[in-house]
């Protein structure tokens, strides 16, 4: 089970790209559900980037930031995204497909990762777990959201709402 899970993390971004091609293509969005899913998911975006700007990964076990309230935040922020997208393309069939692709990849990555952080970081992950551990007092900054490579997810969020902009305009 730990070997298919670690499978699926590892393919998420090529099931991403998928998975967006068969929601751009079920997708029926008006400027309504364009707007409101925008809204949405930047806001799952404006989550993503505030995590990175804690994240220092690989090397602790992260506890500033949105660390202090959500284990993942990460993946809450990419949640919030996917709720946004499915809003946008106003499409229950694309709906689906979203919301299975962020449960299965989502559930695997997050295996994967917690049993590497146990391994990793030991005690003090498990600690953490529990919410037994204080938060830290380290600032957000740009350099790590750039060393964590968010600008890729922004990228590829924006790209996708300007695809569904297209198709509302042109379809």
């Amino acid at each position: 089970m730990a070997d298919l899970a670690a499978r699926i993390a590892r393919l998420r971004v090529p099931l991403g790209f998928a998975c967006g091609l068969a929601v751009l293509w079920l997708a029926h969005p008006t400027w309504p559900s364009l707007g409101a899913g925008a809204l949405v998911a930047l806001a799952g975006e404006t989550i993503r980037i505030w995590a990175a700007g804690h994240l220092e990964k690989g090397r602790e076990v992260t506890k500033s930031g949105p660390y202090r309230w959500a284990k993942h935040p990460l993946y809450l922020g990419s949640s919030v995204m996917g709720v946004g997208v499915a809003i946008a393309s106003a499409s229950e069939a694309a709906s689906v497909v979203i919301v299975g692709y962020l449960g299965i990849t989502l559930t695997a990555a997050i295996r994967t990762e917690e049993a590497w952080l146990r391994r990793t970081f030991g005690n003090e992950y498990d600690a953490y777990s529990r919410g037994r551990v204080a938060g830290q007092n380290r600032r957000f900054t740009l350099a790590r959201v750039r060393r964590n490579r968010e600008g890729r997810a922004i990228i590829g969020l924006l790209v996708g709402l300007a695809i569904l902009a297209l198709k509302t305009a042109f379809m």
